[in-house]
Order: structure tokens, then C-alpha cells, then sequence
């Protein structure tokens, strides 16, 4: 990672009073994802490294252009009309999926921002919060085993990655319950060493 990240790895932040991290943004090595409007405090994942400087007074956005924008685009958009962007959808650097119910206009705003070789693909899944039932990196997905075969085929093709159909700590809302990059990630506490060993060896990261 740049020296800059090195340095000051994260930065402690909510979106108007919630901690929910995730809900509100998805970050990726190509492009970062934010809610509209967001002027409150906001936690965040930024290449894998949890980011833990805080910041009293910068707006939800302000902070991710700030910590990200000479590195990848950060794009303010909602999705289906709400700002749960990160619930809402999943990706990495190579695509990005959205669920059915974004419209037309978010979705050729959000594919106008991204980089021109990150794929933007809307999914049928009947399980529309993607973010919470999947879990990925460059190279692997961890899918709620209930997910739909065509949805795990679109996952494969256009985020490129292998696909595992997994709960944690005995949840099948794997994106919700684990979080990870191409270099490590943090899973439930509930995760017992063993699950955590398997996920481990099944992401190839350690």
C-alpha cells in the first residue's frame, strides 16, 4: 500500500450516528461506492487495511475523497432510492453487481463513473441485499448457499472469481459477517478457529 496508508491506516468515521460499516459504502482496489448526503461520522475498510484515525469534522464523503481519491474514483450514488449502497451491492476491481431494483439512472451513473474496465452488472436475485450475502476479493467469493445458480454463474463471470456457497460463525449472511481482501480479513467473532482455519485455506489468505 501507498506509504500514506502505511502511515495512518484508517480513519474512524459513522454515517449520521450509525456504525454499521459496510452499509454505506463499498470499497474496492478500483473504485469506492458512498451513500449521498452523508455529513456524520463513518467507519471504513480501504484496501484491506481497517482505518483507524479519527476525523471530528469532515462529512461522510469529504473523508473518502480525502483518504482515497489520488488512488480510485469515489462515486456518491444511491441505489433502488435509498443510500445503502454497500448493502445493496457487491464487487471488487473487476466488476461491481448491482441488484434489479436499481434504476436505470443510478445504474448509468454509477457505470459512467467506474473505471472503464470494471464491469457493472444488475442481478434477478430474489436475495437483492447482495452485500450481505456475499463476501469477496479479486480471486474468491463466499455466497449465501441459498443464492440462485445464475446468480453464482454472473458472480464467477463478472466479478472473476471462484465461488463457494458458505456461512460464518453458523450465518449464512456471509457479507455480513466477514469481511476480507486479497491480503487477510476480520470474520464473527463467533467464528470458531476451525472455521477460521478453513476460510483461511479456502480464500488463500492468512
Amino acid at each position: 500500500p501507498p506509504p500514506a496508508l502505511l502511515q495512518a491506516m484508517a480513519t474512524r468515521h459513522q454515517f449520521e450516528n450509525s456504525n454499521d460499516i459496510g452499509v454505506f459504502a463499498a470499497l474496492t482496489n478500483a473504485y469506492c461506492l458512498t451513500a449521498i448526503g452523508g455529513s456524520e461520522n463513518f467507519y471504513g475498510i480501504v484496501r484491506g487495511l481497517l482505518i483507524a484515525v479519527y476525523l471530528s469534522s469532515a462529512g461522510f464523503t469529504s473523508v473518502f475523497e480525502t483518504e482515497l481519491s489520488n488512488e480510485v474514483p469515489v462515486i456518491k450514488a444511491s441505489l433502488a432510492g435509498t443510500r445503502l449502497v454497500g448493502r445493496l451491492s457487491v464487487g471488487n476491481k473487476h466488476g461491481l453487481l448491482l441488484p434489479t431494483s436499481a434504476t436505470d439512472q443510478e445504474t448509468m451513473h454509477i457505470r459512467n463513473s467506474l473505471p472503464d474496465e470494471v464491469i457493472l452488472q444488475r442481478t434477478e436475485e430474489r436475495l437483492s441485499a447482495l452485500g450481505n450475502c456475499i463476501a469477496c476479493n479479486d480471486h474468491v467469493a463466499l455466497v449465501h448457499p441459498d443464492i440462485d445458480q445464475e446468480t453464482e454463474e454472473i458472480i464467477a463471470d463478472v466479478l472473476g472469481v471462484e465461488v463457494f456457497r458458505q456461512s460464518v460463525a453458523g450465518n449464512v449472511l456471509v457479507g455480513s459477517f466477514c469481511k476480507f481482501s486479497s491480503r487477510g480479513g476480520i470474520v464473527h467473532p463467533h467464528a470458531s478457529v476451525q472455521e477460521i482455519d478453513e476460510l483461511s485455506s479456502l480464500l488463500q489468505v492468512w
